[in-house]
């Protein structure tokens, strides 16, 4: 458990870093120096990626979590594990992407009569390239995980992909650069942190490079198995993350709409940032409690996590709700100021998804894994039929209510399947004291009255939500890791 809060405290710095300038970028340079159309691209750009890599990959992320564990040996060879990886992602996805490229005109075709349709054809070539080395650093990262080595990833992808992007649209500014040399450093960027991070993996020297045992060769068919089955649930739930934003570009044909769903939605992705840096640690952490059979431990992660991740998501959630003003302010461009509710439903959907602790990771590194893909892929289905329905009628704030039933859904059936067969639940009255104190405290923030100078107002109104969160947070104890860190940092105790 130590391991667990060091690395989810490290991870914590890093992340929020990488916030910050995430926020720098998509809510005050894109705001100003890219139009919607450009920035409504670079949302589709990125879900396109995702989902491609996901799709190209097989599962083998999941492969590595679950089944790396089980092949660890002290000559640092690991029976080959290196070299399937390599010869499984190099295959798959070629594959991939030779039916990516048969399949461009059709493609571009279906987008040809969109608005910022000529985006997508300029720029098309991007996505393939993109798309491989999201998963050559996602696999190079998942290795760097079962060996707890998971800093340096997150400070490359949150960090430095960030602060290049600050520089390119700095230069744009600047009418040095264009918006197709700001895609193309882009890439070049996702090529050095890739380069960078394989490099500090080799040089670690937990990985040696061998030809395959029989004993590796011999669980073929149950890796393919197991790829195809976290394939389709994985795949679907980065369906789940995407669906909004590709049912929108394809039902409104508005790239514009896009890129202010696109803005909200990346402002929201902040609320799951503890979710995001403890998810690294305690994700390997369970695959080899699960190797050990050690279901306490098991539990005890479940508790944690959630409660961690709902008291630090509910701050956030409460300080993005009270600043609207502010937030309004930094965007800059006026259509945003009546689309700020999809914000508050999205928002809300992601703090449903962080409360559920780490339930997806129970079972999908457990034997009942299949299980997972089950409710994914129901979840998917129901989230495609509320997007089909309410997308014609409400535009954006249909996908975001389809977003909120998907998360909703999703954790309600993790949670149940968790309980029933393994005997775990994350909730006690913790639970219940966090949602009385946030009531509080979006009360105080909400209702303390306005200050002209926006910088003021958000300082203090943010101060007042803090104070009045945190306080009976600690006195009541609600979290004994929040506790145990306050007390080390502030009160200096050992």
């Amino acid at each position: 458990m130590n391991l667990l809060k060091r690395q989810g405290f490290y991870n914590s710095i890093i992340l929020y870093a990488g916030t910050a300038l995430g926020f720098f970028n998509l809510s005050i340079l894109f705001q100003r120096f890219l139009t919607k159309e450009e920035i409504g691209f670079f949302g589709l750009m990125t879900a396109v990626v995702l989902l491609y890599s996901q799709i190209a990959s097989i599962g083998i992320n999941n492969i590595i979590l679950k089944y790396f564990p089980y092949h660890r040996t002290e000559d640092k060879k690991h029976g080959g594990f290196v070299s399937f990886v390599i010869i499984w992602c190099t295959f798959n996805f070629l594959i991939f992407t030779i039916l990516f490229i048969v399949f461009k005109d059709y493609i571009i075709a279906y987008y040809q009569s969109h608005a910022g349709s000529a985006l997508l054809v300029k720029y098309f070539y991007i996505i393939a390239p993109m798309a491989g080395l999201t998963m050559a650093f996602t696999v190079t990262e998942s290795l760097a995980i079962t060996v707890f080595k998971n800093i340096l990833s997150s400070f490359l992808r949150e960090v430095v992909l960030r602060v290049f992007t600050v520089i390119s649209i700095l230069l744009i500014a600047a009418s040095v650069f264009n918006y197709g040399d700001f895609l193309n450093i882009y890439l070049a960027t996702n090529v050095l942190i890739v380069v960078v991070l394989w490099f500090s993996l080799y040089k670690s020297k937990q990985f040696k490079i061998s030809s395959i045992t029989p004993q590796l060769k011999s669980q073929k068919r149950e890796f393919i198995k197991y790829g195809f089955f976290t394939l389709l649930s994985t795949t679907s739930f980065v369906l789940i993350q995407s669906l909004d934003t590709l049912m929108l570009s394809t039902m409104t044909g508005d790239l514009g709409l896009v890129g202010i769903y696109y803005t909200f939605f990346s402002i929201a992705v902040v609320i799951s940032l503890p979710a995001r840096a403890l998810g690294r640690t305690s994700l390997q952490i369970i695959s080899q409690a699960w190797a050990e059979n050690d279901l306490p431990k098991i539990g005890k992660i479940y508790h944690k996590t959630s409660v961690v991740q709902m008291l630090v998501g509910c701050l956030l959630f409460i300080g993005l709700v009270v600043n609207k003003n502010f937030i309004l302010t930094l965007l800059h461009k006026p259509e945003y100021a009546g689309h700020y509710d999809v914000f508050m439903v999205v928002g809300i959907a992601f703090l449903t998804d962080i409360t559920g602790g780490v339930n997806g990771y129970i079972i999908n590194l457990s034997k009942y894994y299949r299980y997972t893909t089950y409710f994914i892929v129901a979840t998917v289905l129901v989230c495609g039929l509320c997007n089909w329905i309410l997308i014609p009628s409400l535009s954006m704030m249909g996908a975001a209510i389809s977003y909120l039933v998907a998360m909703i859904m999703i954790n309600f059936l993790s949670w149940f399947f968790v309980k029933v067969k393994f005997g775990l639940q994350p909730f006690t009255k913790a639970h219940i004291l966090i949602m009385l104190v946030s009531v509080v405290a979006l009360a105080a923030g909400y209702y303390m009255p306005i200050i002209q100078n926006i910088w003021i107002d958000m300082c203090a109104r943010s101060l007042l939500v803090l104070v009045v969160y945190a306080v009976p947070t600690y006195l009541l104890k609600i979290s004994d890791d929040v506790n145990y860190t306050v007390n080390k940092i502030i009160f200096k105790d050992k």
